[in-house]
């Protein structure tokens, strides 16, 4: 695994704990060695680049600094940690990355004890070690926790909610602030470093301790007085009045790639036993190091494999267009007819496609950041006043949102247009990212309407279907991936609602998919046909409403009936299940069976393995189909009574 020529210093390294008497220079060449077998790995694996080498310094004066894993080191939404891995004894599995049965692209809790905190959603290192640092409390302990978050993951409330909750608490808690966007650069240089490290001395503190001390004697207008100069000269200093109304002693900004400026403050902040949480403030570049990355940031936040030496990016020869891609002009064609469509996305404009259509139309177009709980209510407020949002939202991200989903939308029968991207399995991403539940959360809902394409031209339908639907909220979920390479309109017609279609005619076994499976179903209408078992395959289009005059045909004239969609239990099959029951439809002794993902997490591998791993394939579903039918496979394949 190692390349011994390049990287000695690293190669002696296991631990973290084989780095805590590395002296500086030492920890340089540390550092530079750990950024070339970042870049290294990723270009033959694929994942978060730019993001890792922004904190490859940090990754190394965090483990030579404090006493990991002893020392709770939690790093939000965890796509930077490629370094740290390297670090905590995983170097030789690091090829493995994001691949089926191996490492994570996120920190795992069941990976490594130097994974404190499970993460892939962002926003929650703060919040977490909190709890974690009240737990310690607790214990009597005296460990330090410390979360690493972005200023991008800053933009969510749950990071202000936590900053607010342990700025009225005394658990020591040590949040680093991750800056790698600012707008005006700050005092990042000497000046900043030496004043950096003087307010996070131990001297300084406990100065300042004594002052706060001595001013409770005064009246409380003096004491008052007092305290906010001192906050406020600081603030004048290090631009850190903010975190410090909020309960937080402010340290920096300093320079994230500068070890000589880190390591004393670090040193200080752990040394440090004062009660009360404190921010430090570090300011990176993303992609450091690597002249693609810092060239092109959004280009390698999350890349493929790429070539070492000139950073060009392996493409894959794909005929067909991404779902995403298929939204956006959609979208486009949609907004260029109806000046009251507008889109909304929480920090995804590229990953939604809603770049494309922020370039088409910008004053229409708004990214609100990490926020997903407030990405659902504005468009709730829009849609309150008659325009017609579409909030283009992650499956797995709109779960963060579910209560403003159901409080501000649904209860108001506010007609939000939800584009539910990457729904089903994903891939690399793994669970975390995985759009498994939509179906289960967005079903049970009244009055929503709830459609999910079997193709590409399918999604140009229903994205003009949800922008003609007024009355009320509606929903689109499709797969993260290419099409199916069918025929594309200029533009989607408007579809029935609740209303589904037959693709396929037959008399023994009917399939109805809702969704990407559809192409499965085919594959298995034409095994089952060949072994003498005529198959219809419907297409549901909606999972609410349902199509019941066409799921009480389907039921009628079939023994057996199988259900399949890209989800978890408690979906569209079990809506269609409960329909037929209430409605009889189970009593003339049809035999049904429900197809969903399983009742389990399914962890990163490619798409096509994942489904076939949960059995949502042309092969499950005949198999599924001949022990309906009570027969069994012979070896050679074919069916027997």
């Amino acid at each position: 695994m190692s390349n011994k020529n390049s990287t000695p210093l690293l190669d002696t390294v296991s631990k973290p704990a084989e780095i805590r008497d590395f002296s500086n220079e030492q920890l340089i060449k540390l550092a530079d060695e750990l950024r070339q077998d970042t870049i290294r790995v990723v270009s033959i694996t694929g994942g978060h680049l730019g993001a890792s080498l922004g904190v490859v310094e940090l990754t190394v004066a965090l483990h030579h600094v404090f006493n990991t894993p002893d020392d709770l080191l939690l790093w939000d939404v965890g796509h930077q940690c490629y370094p740290h891995k390297i670090l905590t004894g995983r170097r030789e599995q690091m090829l493995s990355l994001r691949q089926g049965g191996g490492l994570s692209g996120f920190t795992n809790r069941s990976e490594s004890i130097y994974d404190p905190f499970g993460a892939g959603h962002s926003s929650t290192s703060i919040s977490a070690a909190l709890g974690m640092a009240v737990a310690r409390d607790f214990k009597g302990e005296d460990n330090n926790v410390i979360a690493v978050i972005g200023d991008g993951a800053m933009s969510a409330g749950m990071a202000y909610e936590a900053m607010n909750n342990a700025g009225s608490m005394d658990s020591r808690l040590i949040v680093i602030l991750n800056d790698n966007d600012m707008s005006i650069a700050p005092p990042v240089g000497a000046m900043s470093a030496y004043l950096s490290r003087l307010i996070s001395s131990k001297s300084y503190r406990s100065i300042r301790h004594f002052a706060k001390e001595m001013s409770k004697k005064f009246p409380r207008p003096i004491e008052e007085a007092a305290r906010r100069a001192e906050e406020y000269a600081r603030g004048m200093v290090t631009g850190g009045t903010l975190f410090e109304e909020m309960g937080f002693f402010y340290v920096g900004p300093i320079d994230g790639h500068n070890l000589d400026h880190l390591l004393p403050v670090l040193k200080n902040l752990r040394d440090d036993k004062e009660k009360g949480p404190v921010l430090l403030h570090v300011v990176t570049r993303k992609g450091h190091g690597y002249g693609p990355a810092e060239q092109s940031v959004d280009k390698y936040h999350g890349v493929s494999k790429f070539d070492l030496v000139t950073g060009e990016l392996e493409k894959s020869i794909v005929n067909t267009p991404s779902y995403t891609k298929v939204f956006a002009k959609a979208l486009i064609a949609e907004a260029a007819a109806d000046e009251k469509i507008t889109a909304i996305t929480a920090a995804m404009p590229s990953g939604t496609g809603l770049d494309a259509f922020g370039e088409a139309y910008p004053e229409r177009c708004f990214d609100v950041g990490i926020a997903e709980q407030h990405a659902v209510t504005f468009a709730a407020g829009m849609a309150s006043q008659g325009y017609k949002p579409f909030a283009a939202i992650y499956s797995t991200f709109l779960q963060r949102g579910y209560d403003q989903l159901v409080h501000d939308v649904v209860l108001q029968k506010l007609p939000v247009r939800f584009a539910i991207d990457r729904a089903g399995l994903v891939g690399a991403d793994g669970a975390t990212h995985a759009g498994v539940y939509d179906l289960a959360y967005l079903c049970c809902l009244p009055d929503i309407v709830v459609m999910a394409p079997s193709d590409e031209a399918e999604l140009m339908h229903m994205t003009a279907t949800a922008a003609a639907i007024d009355d009320g909220p509606s929903a689109v979920r499709y797969p993260r991936g290419n099409g199916t390479g069918v025929e594309m309109p200029e533009k989607g017609e408007v579809l029935k609602i609740g209303k589904g279609r037959i693709v396929r005619e037959g008399a023994v076994v009917a399939i109805l998919s809702l969704g990407g499976r559809l192409l499965e179903a085919l594959k298995a209408a034409d095994e089952l046909a060949a072994r003498g078992f005529s198959t219809t395959v419907a297409d549901a289009r909606f999972a609410k409403p349902l199509d019941h005059e066409m799921i009480s045909d389907l039921a009628s004239r079939h023994d057996v009936m199988i259900t399949i969609e890209e989800g978890s239990p408690g979906g569209f099959g079990a809506h269609v299940l409960s329909y037929m029951a209430e409605q009889g439809l189970l009593d003339s002794g049809v035999k049904v069976r429900p197809m969903t993902l399983p009742d389990q997490l399914i962890n990163h591998d490619s798409p096509d393995k994942q489904y076939e791993d949960a059995g949502l394939t042309a092969p499950a579903i005949v198999d599924i189909a001949m022990k309906a039918l009570g027969r069994t496979e012979e070896k050679t394949g074919r069916a027997k009574a």
